[in-house]
Parts: C-alpha cells; sequence; structure tokens
C-alpha cells in the first residue's frame, strides 16, 4: 500500500493489494478522500488487457467499424467521432470514438471471446469492490442505500462496457479540442486498467490537475455520480479528464477500456432519483439521449 504522488502534488489516493487483508479498508478511505482507488495484484490478466488493446486498435483503425454503427435505441454498437459526447459544460465533443458493449452485445468475432472474458472477470471484481465499500461505510451513511450497494448492480442490463479509441492527431483538430473534456461519470463505481498511453488527470481539492499514472497491471476505481448521489455525498464524484499528448505521443492512438457498473433502472438511489430517471437525466445533458 502507498500514497500516490502525482504531479507536483499530493493527492491521497492509495494503491493497494487486492490480495491485502487491509485492502478493503484503505480502498475505502481512497475513495472517501480523493474518490479514487487504485488496486494491483487484482484478477484482471494483463495479458487480457494487451490482446483487447491490440485487438480493437486493429478494430478502429478499419473501415469495417462502420458496418457496427450504434443501435439508436440500445445505444450498443460503434460511435464514431462525429457524434462523440459532449461533456457537461462544455462546447466541443470530445476528439475519440467508441464501442458500447453490454449484457449480450455481439462485436466482431475475433474480438468476441476477449470481450467477453473481461466484462466478466471486471464485473466480478467490481462486486468485491462494492462491497468492500459497504462494509467500510458508518452506518449512518450506509443506512441510505435502498439495498447493498453489491446487489443494485447483480444482473443488471444496464453496466456498461466501453472501449474508447482516441486517435492519433492529424493536426486539423479544432481549436480547444481535447480527447475527453472535464467530467464526472454517471454510474455508481468504474474499473478502468490502465490505458496504453498516459492522458488521464484528476481535479485535486484544490482545484490543480494532477496526472494519474499509467502502470501497466494496475485498476483505476473512481467513484461516479450515482454513489455520490446514494451517499448523501459521503463519497465525492471525482472531476477528470484526458489531456491532448505533446511531442512523439501525438502520433499514438490512446486506448481505454472502463466498465461503468450501472444499477438496475428500478435501485432507488435517493429520495430524489432512481437509476432510471438519473441516467436519462444525464444522458440528455451530454446530448446522446
Amino acid at each position: 500500500m502507498g500514497t500516490i504522488s502525482i504531479g507536483a502534488g499530493l493527492m491521497n489516493v492509495q494503491n493497494v493489494d487486492y490480495q491485502d487483508a487491509q485492502a478493503a479498508q484503505q480502498f475505502t478511505q481512497s475513495l472517501r478522500e480523493t474518490g479514487f482507488g487504485v488496486v494491483r495484484n487484482h484478477p484482471v490478466p494483463q495479458a487480457l488487457v494487451e490482446r483487447i488493446y491490440a485487438g480493437w486498435a486493429a478494430f478502429f483503425e478499419s473501415q469495417d467499424k462502420q458496418q457496427w454503427r450504434f443501435d439508436p435505441e440500445t445505444h450498443a454498437g460503434f460511435f464514431p467521432a462525429s457524434i462523440s459526447e459532449t461533456a457537461k459544460g462544455q462546447t466541443q465533443k470530445d476528439l475519440k470514438e467508441y464501442f458500447h458493449i453490454y449484457p449480450g452485445t455481439r462485436v466482431p468475432d475475433s474480438l468476441q471471446a476477449d470481450i467477453d472474458e473481461y466484462y466478466r472477470i471486471a464485473q466480478d471484481v467490481a462486486t468485491t469492490l462494492l462491497g468492500w465499500i459497504e462494509a467500510n461505510t458508518p452506518a449512518e451513511v450506509s443506512k441510505r442505500f435502498s439495498e447493498a450497494l453489491s446487489s443494485m448492480i447483480a444482473d443488471s442490463q444496464q453496466t456498461l462496457l466501453r472501449v474508447l479509441y482516441y486517435p492519433p492527431f492529424e493536426g486539423n483538430e479544432g481549436e480547444g479540442a481535447v480527447r475527453a473534456g472535464a467530467h464526472e461519470d454517471i454510474n455508481l463505481i468504474t474499473v478502468l486498467p490502465a490505458s496504453n498511453e498516459a492522458g488521464l488527470e484528476v481535479k485535486g481539492r484544490d482545484g490543480q490537475w494532477l496526472p494519474v499514472p499509467c502502470d501497466p497491471g494496475q485498476l483505476i476505481i473512481n467513484v461516479g455520480d450515482m454513489l455520490q448521489e446514494a451517499s448523501n455525498g459521503y463519497f465525492p464524484s471525482t472531476t477528470h479528464r484526458v489531456v491532448n499528448p505533446e511531442g512523439a505521443s501525438r502520433q499514438r492512438a490512446r486506448l481505454s477500456l472502463p466498465l461503468f457498473l450501472h444499477p438496475r433502472p428500478e435501485v432507488v438511489l435517493s429520495e430524489r432519483y432512481s437509476a432510471d430517471g438519473y441516467l436519462k437525466e444525464r444522458l440528455r445533458e451530454l446530448g446522446v439521449s
């Protein structure tokens, strides 16, 4: 276990050993203090992540992707850069493409087995992490939860695996356009293996942007708005972004593989929101509803 020193500042993000007896307590403390935690020695095989990055890089670099355009009803499938998200409060679309995968979503045959395996393992890890969070949350906070956090995602068809592709820069990007504008995630928690390229930054409580280490084999976990809502702000949904690369990195694509853990639609988050109502409100704000 250790504290991650990022940028010029110190943010008390804990890097915990998934197998350690104190992992659950340390991890939950990190989420409470920063909205982020890092986990190592976990069940997600690094070789699997690297195969997925390689296979999907080839997919996004091929015109075959156009045959997999998303279904407007389910939002599953390929989203081209031309209709990418605009982060809440931003004016330009992010410089990215992505593919949305829900339970049962079909992808190209050569990619299906690995992506299904990753989805299954990452969701199992997330279930464990949500159990850690609940077990280490003060009773006056956890009593707000309408049901156990880990059961909120059980059998959910809303949990989203997003394969993200940030293309190399060609010099014709719009002024002020960035790979991913500052935003918070919508869901309960996000499970993210380290990307193949750096660029993720988190906003500290002092307002300074700090780069998140990009170390292979580690999982980055962050609190989403739904957990913040359900805990009445006890767990903060921290703002983060993906900045544009510099130097030789501008010629390289960046891939990312976040799993966004969503409750079943009927789950009550608070007196104000069900999971379904919260999700629909945020999708409207993003311009993708």
